[in-house]
C-alpha cells in the first residue's frame, strides 16, 4: 500500500505531465490523435492513485494476487497498445511516402516530356 506522501507526490507528477501533453497539443507539437492514448493512461493512474484499494479489488478479481504484478500488467498492455499504435502509423505513413514518391517520378516525367515537346517546337520555329 502507497503511502499518503507517495499518493501526493505520484499525483503531482501525474497533473505536470497532463498539462504538459495539453500543452503541447495546444501548441500542435503533439497531435491529439497520437496523445488521446498517453492521456487516457494518465487519467487511469492518477484514478488508481487516489483510489489505490481499487486497484487491489481490481487485481484480485482477475486472479493477480499482488498489486504491484497487476501494475506491471497494466505497464505491459499499455505498451503493447503504444506499439501497436506506432505500428500502424508507420505502416501508413510509409504506404503514403511510397504514392508520394510515385506522383513525384509521373510529375517529373510529364515535365521531361513537356519541356522535349516545347524544344522540338522552338527548333521548328528556327
Amino acid at each position: 500500500m502507497m503511502t499518503f506522501k507517495i499518493q501526493i507526490i505520484v499525483g503531482i507528477f501525474l497533473v505536470i505531465a497532463f498539462v504538459a501533453i495539453v500543452n503541447m497539443i495546444r501548441k500542435k507539437s503533439l497531435e491529439l490523435k497520437y496523445s488521446l492514448s498517453w492521456l487516457a493512461a494518465i487519467v487511469a493512474v492518477l484514478i488508481l492513485d487516489f483510489f489505490p484499494q481499487l486497484l487491489t479489488k481490481i487485481s484480485l478479481m482477475l486472479g493477480i494476487f499482488a498489486p504491484v504484478n497487476m501494475i506491471f500488467f497494466l505497464g505491459f498492455c499499455f505498451s503493447l497498445m503504444i506499439i501497436f499504435t506506432l505500428t500502424v502509423i508507420v505502416s501508413r505513413t510509409s504506404e503514403r511516402v511510397r504514392k508520394l514518391a510515385q506522383a513525384a517520378a509521373i510529375s517529373e516525367d510529364k515535365i521531361r516530356n513537356m519541356q522535349a515537346q516545347i524544344d522540338l517546337l522552338t527548333k521548328e520555329k528556327k
